[in-house]
């Protein structure tokens, strides 16, 4: 089939994989001409979880804004990511018409990518996520890319795991330098998704990923 947009999908929560879940809502959202890829994180140690190796794209040592972060980690996460926007690109697809996104941790990846990405993107979607590396973001004199393409963030009130307000944080973060960017929450949805959100997120990609948009 002839694809004329991508949507690279990071999805992945901090305590367990749920890669087929996700990939069959996206697919059930019914836009044939996006090819939706999902790629499955590496198995590496995870500090927060006692050091057990699980699926991650970077290790985690704490579930706040204030913890250590694993710079290097993220950074090569990124890179990953980054690869994958190129591989698109061969198959001719121009960037412009490449979203990138996630759930979680995958959507730490994807926010951190897009905003240093020197190649404009056709959007981003963060659910249930957070930026890492805030502090760098918050620095002006850092350089950040693609701060006028529209970004769906979307969260639950009712998270236990990447709570509410450090969504919130990350929000007020993005539009001090992003221009197009929507924060919606979602009353006792946990770190999880819901039909709303789905909905949302179907809209999000039809208005900026559609047949007729121009390249």
């Amino acid at each position: 089939m002839n694809y004329s947009s991508s949507c690279i999908v990071y999805n992945l929560d901090l305590y367990k994989c749920n890669w087929h879940g996700w990939a069959q809502a996206f697919k059930e959202l019914g836009l044939k001409h996006i090819k939706y890829i999902c790629p499955t994180a590496p198995i590496t140690p995870v500090t927060l979880n006692g050091g057990m190796r699980m699926p991650s794209w970077f290790d985690i040592f704490g579930l706040g804004p204030d913890c250590e972060q694993d710079v290097a980690g993220i950074k090569k996460a990124s890179d990953i990511l980054k690869n994958f926007i190129s591989e698109e690109e061969k198959q001719g697809i121009p960037s412009n018409r490449i979203m990138v996104g996630g759930f979680s941790q995958g959507g730490a990846v994807s926010l951190y990518t897009a905003f240093t990405l020197e190649k404009p993107l056709a959007g981003i979607i963060g659910l249930s996520t957070w930026m890492p590396l805030h502090k760098d973001f918050d620095d002006e004199k850092m350089k950040k890319t693609n701060t006028d393409i529209p970004m769906l963030q979307c969260h639950g009130n009712a998270d236990p795991l990447v709570p509410f307000h450090w969504g919130e944080r990350t929000s007020h973060l993005i539009k001090k330098f992003s221009k197009c960017h929507k924060f919606k929450n979602y009353q006792n949805m946990a770190h999880s998704s819901c039909q709303e959100e789905m909905d949302d997120v179907k809209n999000f990609l039809q208005e900026h990923l559609s047949l007729d948009s121009k390249v």
